[in-house]
């Protein structure tokens, strides 16, 4: 009986295995498993993933510099995803996520995936505070003299900004800011690299106070409006280089010339070309001239209150290189200003390719707090 039910147990397997040798069996399995480790990593049959974290000391826009346990480890991003909340800021404390095995500080056989916030890290960058005296002033970048004779350009895309006293060079000014200074230039040690901070903001007076509209007696009043009466234009932002504010009135093409070196300033949102500003002045303007007016103050937009819809707020400049997400442009003034494209609308035609020339819509109000810009919409110029 016994033997009788081995070999009908014997029959049943072989029966399963019609038609295949025990070896092809193996074969067949074996061929498959190898098969889908090659579909997912057709360069290798094992893939190590690790991180390592340290500070930012250096991004060029696809490659950074990064400070671990006294050495330094130069990454390229170029197919990372960057993911810092603050945006790439010096001295901020980050991990790079990897593929493969890094030997001593040669990153070649490595692939970097992700850039992040070091989790691990429990202190953070704090906001400091310095002071000097202005250089240059345009869309992106303000240069600053400090007391002791240490010049300094600072990124301000999208900075807020006042100018209580008007903005002139020689104005001295306060910038709250996060991050460290770069190396100082080798051939001047006077000259400082400030180009990875986060700027929160630049004003002539410290804190930051915009003073409400000071209500004006009946009486007095009165007696103003047979003076002068105070008008109101709005105007499109085209460019400012230091106290030469050019804007166009909505609705025209003629460019106007500000002198504002002794008018109150207030860029919430920065000095954008494409942003709105309101400007206030007492005399008759004809549409195209600064004749017979008397500008007041220039009042910008303030970008919490825009949708993305009806946001002005533009960078231009050509792409000098890009990550998984985001694209770095060197703009017309000299800075280079990274973007984060994942929500863009891309109309652009040269396919974000380096060297393209395109203008990035953003809204300052979604990167207070960061030096990389969310992009609403990429065009060509």
């Amino acid at each position: 009986m016994k033997k009788l039910l081995a070999i009908c147990i014997g029959s049943l397997f072989l029966t399963t295995l019609s038609g295949c040798a025990p070896g092809d069996v193996i074969d067949r399995f074996s061929t498959s498993d190898t098969a889908e480790i090659q579909d997912i990593h057709p360069e290798s049959t094992r893939v190590y993933m690790d991180e390592i974290r340290g500070t930012l000391q250096d991004f060029n826009g696809n490659q950074l510099t990064i400070l671990s346990d006294s050495s330094n480890y130069i990454f390229d991003v170029s197919q990372a995803t960057l993911e810092c909340q603050d945006g790439m800021i010096t001295g901020d404390a980050i991990s790079v996520i990897y593929e493969g095995q890094l030997n001593s500080t040669d990153t070649g056989a490595v692939r970097a995936l992700k850039v992040a916030d070091d989790y691990h890290e429990t202190t953070e960058l704090e906001e400091k505070t310095t002071r000097g005296q202005v250089q240059s002033l345009t869309a992106n970048s303000i240069t600053v003299k400090s007391k002791g004779g240490k010049t300094v350009t600072f990124p301000v895309t999208g900075t807020e900004q006042y100018y209580q006293s008007g903005l002139k060079a020689g104005v001295w000014v306060y910038l709250h800011y996060k991050g460290e200074f770069g190396s100082a230039h080798a051939d001047d040690p006077n000259l400082l690299d400030g180009s990875h901070m986060k700027i929160f903001s630049v004003s002539d007076i410290d804190p930051l106070k915009v003073p409400d509209p000071t209500p004006t007696p009946d009486s007095a009043k009165n007696k103003d409006q047979e003076k002068q009466k105070e008008n109101t234009l709005r105007a499109v932002i085209r460019n400012i280089q230091t106290n030469v504010l050019q804007v166009s009135a909505e609705n025209s093409s003629d460019t106007l010339n500000l002198d504002i070196s002794k008018i109150p300033c207030y860029f919430s949102g920065g000095i954008e070309s494409g942003s709105h500003v309101n400007i206030t002045y007492t005399g008759d303007f004809d549409g195209s001239s600064l004749e017979g007016i008397t500008i007041l103050g220039i009042t910008g937009e303030i970008p919490e209150n825009l949708s993305d819809r009806s946001t002005g707020f533009t960078i231009s400049g050509d792409i000098a290189a890009s990550t998984a997400n985001t694209i770095t442009l060197l703009t017309y003034d000299g800075m280079y200003v990274t973007c984060n494209t994942e929500n863009a609308s891309n109309v652009s035609t040269g396919g974000l390719l380096s060297g393209s020339s395109v203008k990035i819509t953003f809204n300052p109000a979604d990167s207070r707090q960061s030096n990389i810009y969310q992009a609403l919409k990429i065009e060509d110029l």
